[in-house]
């Protein structure tokens, strides 16, 4: 199928000029399906991965129907996190450059900013285009500062994580204050069934459309499956970190609450651990992650709402706690290891009650190297059709046969003096690992303090 060109949709000279500096050939699927849906002033919904394009699904529309010499907010975009607010305007800020906008206003209004000074500012000059957290924006606009009752388009991105965050009140509350002809944009990774209210409540005939996730995952990361088995995921990961020693380990978790058990494990163990999470304060967490950059913290805690839009470099190795409630989030995680052509690792946990959702994402596409942890080293082991087939035949074999089959095994033993000459070896060769990693790792903070 031909990709879809940015020249079909009829948009101003401008703006494909902008597109093209900004290094846009083709339109991404979900680009394709919403930008004449939403040039024709129809509300949407879509539902897509992150690194899909939905960005300037909205924004390229946005620019179009812009009127710079308009000076009241005209466009008001909703994201749950400040570090999605900031890689919005970023954009937007690029966008406007680029199509030599120089006097449009585009304001960024997150929590744990000055608000006193936003509002005395406001009082002043209304931003044509305004980005923010929806905590944030709500005080604005309850304080008289922010004025929307003229705004032309919501865009509410993340919906699904600004409802488990607890945002969507105060979503709810924007929009109420915007005119009763406002054109609606829903974006999600997720469409929770909470979230249906909103959309009946404020989406007139939205045009739903959903882009599936590709299960592709980069030629450059090792995909690994582990059993738990008897063992408990805490057992399991201790000895992949000890294993690993990595220049920095992401592991997810499906739950905060969980997030928060894994992380007080791992510093009792020891670790000095990074949580990511809805619980932790606005403050804490932007300290959190100033600490991340730096390069404090060799291992991370994360729950996949909160650590979404959030670009960490350097992951070596990504643990998923368990297989994710949403399958989709699961090339999202293992896309965070094995960036930029380095070699990353990702390995996820599971547990026989999980098995469902393994043979899911097998069908999606995934595909896993299936591995188990031997005497400290981790080893390839048959995956679970092989295993599951062997079973079967020795349940067709005569009783007695089995039996031998079991005694024959039992009593193989390996030359001591060869498992001892392995042992050393592996021994040795594991240390030469975790001295090259810790040298790669010095080096790059070094580098990274010039």
């Amino acid at each position: 199928m031909t990709a879809a060109q940015f020249g079909q949709f009829n948009l101003k000279p401008a703006v494909l000029s902008a597109l093209k500096e900004i290094g846009f050939q083709e339109a991404t699927p979900i680009q394709a399906r919403l930008i004449p849906t939403i040039l024709r002033g129809r509300d949407v919904v879509g539902q897509s991965q992150t690194g899909s394009g939905k960005t300037h699904a909205f924004l390229v529309p946005l620019f179009n129907g812009l009127d710079p010499e308009l000076q009241q907010t005209q466009y008001v975009i909703t994201t749950p996190s400040r570090e999605l607010a900031a890689q919005i305007t970023k954009a937007a800020r690029l966008f406007a450059e680029k199509m030599g906008l120089v006097k449009v206003s585009i304001a960024e209004y997150v929590g744990g900013t000055d608000k006193a000074r936003q509002i005395k500012q406001l009082a002043n000059h209304q931003a044509q285009i305004v980005v923010g957290t929806p905590g944030r924006l709500k005080d604005l606009v309850a304080s008289s500062a922010l004025v929307v009752n003229q705004v032309k388009m919501l865009v509410v991105d993340e919906a699904d994580m600004t409802l488990d965050m607890g945002f969507l009140v105060d979503v709810d509350y924007l929009a109420g204050a915007m005119p009763k002809d406002l054109q609606t944009l829903v974006f999600s990774a997720t469409m929770p069934e909470k979230l249906t209210p909103f959309l009946k409540k404020y989406l007139t005939n939205p045009d739903f459309q959903t882009i599936p996730t590709e299960a592709t995952i980069a030629d450059t990361i090792d995909n690994w499956l582990i059993s738990t088995k008897s063992k408990s995921k805490e057992v399991v990961i201790d000895q992949l970190l000890t294993i690993f020693n990595p220049y920095l380990a992401l592991i997810f978790t499906n739950t905060k609450e969980r997030a928060k058990e894994l992380a007080a494990h791992l510093r009792q163990e020891g670790y000095k651990v990074a949580e990511i999470h809805g619980d932790i304060p606005p403050r804490e967490r932007r300290r959190t992650m100033k600490g991340i950059l730096n390069l404090d913290y060799q291992y991370v805690v994360a729950t996949d709402l909160a650590a979404r839009g959030i670009d960490i470099e350097g992951v070596s190795h990504v643990i998923n706690d368990g297989v994710p409630e949403e399958l989709e989030f699961f090339v999202h995680r293992v896309g965070r290891t094995g960036r930029n052509g380095l070699p990353g690792t990702a390995v996820t946990l599971y547990q026989p009650d999980e098995e469902a959702q393994i043979a899911a994402l097998e069908k999606m596409g995934v595909h896993f190297a299936h591995k188990q942890i031997r005497s400290g080293e981790i080893v390839a082991v048959k995956d679970r059709a092989a295993r599951h087939q062997r079973q079967a035949s020795q349940q067709k074999l005569d009783p007695e046969m089995v039996g031998m089959v079991k005694k024959k095994k039992k009593h193989v033993k390996p030359g001591y003096k060869r498992q001892i000459k392995n042992t050393l070896k592996r021994k040795r060769q594991q240390d030469r690992r975790i001295a090259q990693r810790q040298e790669r790792r010095n080096t790059m903070r070094q580098n990274k303090q010039h």
